[in-house]
């Protein structure tokens, strides 16, 4: 029997990341820049938040505001679900299927983020190409 595939094998390691303390149109830069649609929040390296292409839509949308006085803290989900790197491939994908996400953080014990692994990921295992 082979082992079972893990977060680990499939995930980004190059995460780009905000801070709380950046504005909205740090936001907007770094998704159109990077082509990205999920972006962590980090306080010390420690993940304390998730900011999504949905979230922006939705804060847009809401109100015209200004980007340089919208910062990531008041817009942001904070204590997201992660997964660690050990965690099966499958049990990721129940994860975000349950909660209707688009990606899941990959932290290490201490909550440090070492990986992000979106829906894109699983399409290519489905796929046969990672």
């Amino acid at each position: 029997m082979t082992e079972a595939r893990t977060v680990a094998d499939i995930m980004t390691r190059r995460v780009i990341f905000l801070r709380e303390e950046d504005n909205l149109s740090r936001i907007v830069e770094g998704m159109e820049h990077f082509g990205l649609r999920h972006l962590p929040v980090l306080d010390d390296d420690k993940l304390v938040g998730m900011v999504t292409h949905r979230d922006m839509l939705r804060i847009l949308s809401a109100a015209r505001r200004r980007e340089e006085s919208t910062f990531v803290a008041s817009i942001m989900t904070r204590d997201p679900i992660a997964v660690g790197p050990n965690t099966t491939i499958a049990d990721a994908a129940r994860i975000l299927l349950k909660a209707r996400f688009g990606c899941l953080p990959v932290v290490d014990e201490n909550r440090n983020v070492i990986g992000i692994v979106t829906e894109h990921d699983f399409l290519k295992v489905l796929a046969g190409e990672e």
